[in-house]
């Protein structure tokens, strides 16, 4: 996926804040890994290529202020780390909810996009008057390797 260079300038200026080479490889470091979560320290191996006297603690502070952004997501799967992936945005400016899949055995993670919660939202909001803005799904159980006949056997019984 690529980054949008004018379009993160025009951001950070917005925000009062200064374009530097190290804000745009770190967003452009974890745009290149979409299919990815990956942890901080994978992020500054993968920008010491590119830079190769960055300190971890300016990698740290970039993805913070990516994350405040909303160009960056954190996630955590229970491993012990916290990870980040690239923000999903629509086109409309909404953020687009995907969820992962996590499997038991091997920790294999899978990003599913169908969002099936919007009737559910929808429906929240109709009848308590919250309004849901956002919202993060982790599912639990088997990769198709792992699981092997376990999803036969399920539907079987």
């Amino acid at each position: 996926m690529a980054v949008d260079r004018g379009q993160f300038k025009q951001l950070l200026k917005e925000n009062g804040l200064k374009v530097t080479k190290q804000r745009l490889v770190v967003l452009e470091a974890i745009a290149a890994c979409p299919e990815e979560h990956l942890t901080a320290e994978e992020i500054f191996a993968l920008v010491k290529v590119d830079i190769p006297d960055i300190g971890l603690a300016t990698v740290y502070r970039t993805i913070q202020l990516l994350s405040e952004l909303h160009l960056i997501d954190k996630v955590n799967f229970d491993d012990g780390y916290v990870r980040y992936e690239i923000g999903n945005t629509a086109e409309q400016g909404q953020r687009h909810h995907h969820h992962h899949l996590i499997c038991m055995k091997c920790g294999k993670v899978i990003s599913f996009q169908e969002d099936l919660l919007e009737a559910l939202e929808g429906k929240i909001a109709q009848t308590t008057g919250f309004l849901v803005v956002n919202h993060e799904v982790k599912l639990y159980g088997y990769c198709e390797k792992c699981g092997g006949n376990l999803i036969e056997e399920k539907r079987k019984s």
